[in-house]
């Protein structure tokens, strides 16, 4: 059986080999796999780790207890990362990592993140946040059901899909992940119902981008994340699709701009053949680091 490793995890860690000691922020730390190596690779480096998912804070606490003298873990969103060093009286550090990915915990856990299990639709991110997707669903007008469906999935059926399950939850309320990707499914021409990509991907996608404002968090954490890196510091960003990547891209070229960063990557680095071979959910990711200066 091959061990399962975090996404990019050889280039994580070659980045962060300058780094002899100091502080690494692991912004999303979700099952606490890209921490486990980063601790385990430099024993003179502290990791803060931080979820807005308490039960990720859990598991990820419990898988690297080991490592407590040198390891946080603090249950907050990464948009608040200034708030979370200040507690710990940290004004600077020599490393972030977001990994901007769904856990596949999340996705297998009940909260209406996966059309795969008829589920409640929820996908909060974290479980004491207010908007659930039941309340996008149902609640939103139509018209901004499909501006989110278009601009967050960059779904081309956004418009039929919105139509339809407006037509639908007048009939009564679509609580489950089920039903939802059977309506989504009936907006797709019969020949393109049965392809690779499930038709209620880029749905669920855009439903789960603004229930968890991801975008907004992005570019707020990205950000500040930059200000409170030390001289040299490193910042690495792992997106998973096209508006978090622009969104990265954006900030890191506004960055240089102002001569704040030095771009190590000049395109974004993806997955070799390798490890999409052994972890087919990689292949998507995208990679960008810059440093501080």
């Amino acid at each position: 059986m091959i061990e399962h490793y975090p996404v990019l995890h050889r280039e994580v860690l070659n980045f962060f080999s300058p780094l002899k000691e100091g502080v690494v922020v692991d912004a999303t730390l979700g099952g606490g796999g890209h921490s486990h190596l980063i601790l385990k690779n430099f024993p003179h480096i502290r990791v803060v780790g931080i979820d807005k998912d308490p039960e990720a804070i859990e598991r990820a606490s419990e898988r690297l207890r080991d490592f407590k003298d040198r390891f946080t873990a603090v249950h907050s969103s990464f948009k608040d990362v200034d708030r979370v060093l200040k507690d710990l009286g940290l004004q600077e550090v020599s490393g972030f990592l977001f990994d901007l990915g769904v856990s596949l915990y999340q996705l297998k856990e009940d909260r209406g993140f996966s059309f795969q299990k008829d589920q409640s639709l929820d996908m909060r991110m974290d479980p004491t946040s207010r908007l659930t997707a039941y309340e996008v669903v149902n609640q939103y007008p139509k018209n901004l059901l499909e501006k989110i469906i278009f601009e967050y999935g960059e779904e081309k059926f956004a418009r039929k899909i919105a139509r339809l399950i407006a037509e639908e939850r007048k009939k009564k309320p679509i609580e489950t992940t089920g039903e939802l990707a059977e309506i989504i499914k009936k907006a797709y021409p019969p020949a393109l119902r049965r392809s690779r990509i499930h038709p209620a991907t880029k749905t669920f996608q855009a439903i789960r981008i603004e229930v968890n404002n991801e975008l907004g968090e992005i570019k707020e954490g990205v950000s500040k994340a930059i200000d409170l890196l030390e001289k040299g510091g490193i910042i690495q960003v792992i997106s998973f699709h096209s508006l978090e990547d622009r969104i990265v891209k954006n900030i890191f070229r506004e960055g240089k701009k102002l001569k704040k960063l030095q771009l190590l990557t000049k395109k974004p680095i993806t997955p070799t053949e390798e490890e999409i071979k052994e972890n087919p959910p990689s292949r998507s990711a995208k990679l960008r680091v810059a440093r501080r200066v």
